[in-house]
């Protein structure tokens, strides 16, 4: 082992910059495809908040609704008019209804437990009365709308129809944009690392060309050889996964903790299960990107 520990110490001093390089690029592309990640799943945070583009939804009429086509609240009768239309429309693929206190749950989630107080007592910001029940339906194309909303915008105890398209579309478009943006970039730049990698074995294996021979000669398997080379991916690996971790992290709580929640509390953010998610994507990902061309390629560099 004195060996390879002593192999190891030398490869990376005598490789120094093209190592730093490999640590740089690896750890930049590492975070681009956990921001990637992460703006995914604030995308379907946002879909299962607001619903998704195949989604209309129809506001049902509430005791003191000031929306003119509502004379009272909503009966029961009422209710299952509205169901039957619904069903019986080809164009929807499923439908669930959402109660007042379902949609008074969502609302205090989304301004989280320290706001908990502002929805009790008598000057509560918000009641359960003050929202309406609501019926989420669930599109077979999202071109194909026009039936649905007009059957039920004209339906007793239908307040209004909105389309979750107007809403959730435009964020949506500029989500996919940032995830795509930052994936193509990390793709690019992993096959730079790769490059990089590959180069750096050849110039090590170069270098040491004559301790190699002497290996050989005295009977050294190929495996024994080719450990420090191992064991120096490995170690830019984890340099490279340690600074993406972090800055992930700093990320977390200095952009989303600190700034995002703060002025844009109404959206549900990214949290820290997501996050821990994406660390285990990149804490697999980076040794896989090192170690799987340091051992296609040591058996090709290190023949003497």
């Amino acid at each position: 082992m004195r060996y390879v520990f002593s192999n190891l110490g030398q490869g990376l001093r005598r490789n120094l910059s093209m190592h730093l390089a490999v640590i740089l690029t690896l750890f930049v592309s590492l975070t681009l495809v956990g921001l990637g990640l992460l703006v995914r799943a604030q995308a379907e945070k946002a879909v299962d908040q607001w619903g998704s583009e195949l989604q209309i939804t129809a506001f049902l009429c509430r005791s003191d609704d000031p929306d003119p086509n509502c004379q009272s609240a909503v009966t029961d009768q009422q209710k299952q008019e509205i169901e039957r239309v619904v069903e019986a429309n080809p164009e929807v693929e499923s439908y669930y209804f959402e109660s007042q206190a379902t949609a008074f749950a969502k609302a205090k989630e989304l301004l989280g437990p320290d706001e908990a107080d502002r929805f009790e007592g008598p000057n509560a910001i918000l009641t359960e009365d003050d929202l309406a029940e609501s019926l989420w339906i669930t599109l077979k194309d999202r071109d194909e709308y026009q039936g649905i909303t007009s059957e039920i915008v004209g339906l007793d105890g239908v307040a209004n129809v909105r389309d979750q398209r107007e809403v959730i579309a435009p964020l949506l478009k500029i989500m996919t944009a940032m995830q795509v943006g930052s994936l193509g970039v990390a793709v690019f730049l992993v096959v730079a690392a790769l490059l990089l990698v590959a180069n750096t074995i050849r110039l090590a294996a170069f270098a040491r060309r004559k301790e190699i021979g002497i290996m050989r000669l005295v009977g050294a398997s190929t495996a024994y050889i080719a450990l420090p080379f191992l064991l120096e991916a490995v170690v830019t690996a984890l340099v490279a996964v340690g600074l993406s971790v972090v800055s992930l992290g700093a990320f977390m709580y200095f952009g989303v903790e600190q700034r995002f929640t703060d002025y844009l509390g109404f959206i549900p953010w990214v949290g820290v299960d997501d996050y821990l998610l994406t660390v285990a994507v990149v804490a697999v990902l980076g040794p896989v990107l090192t170690l799987l061309p340091t051992l296609l390629l040591t058996r090709k560099y290190l023949k003497v």
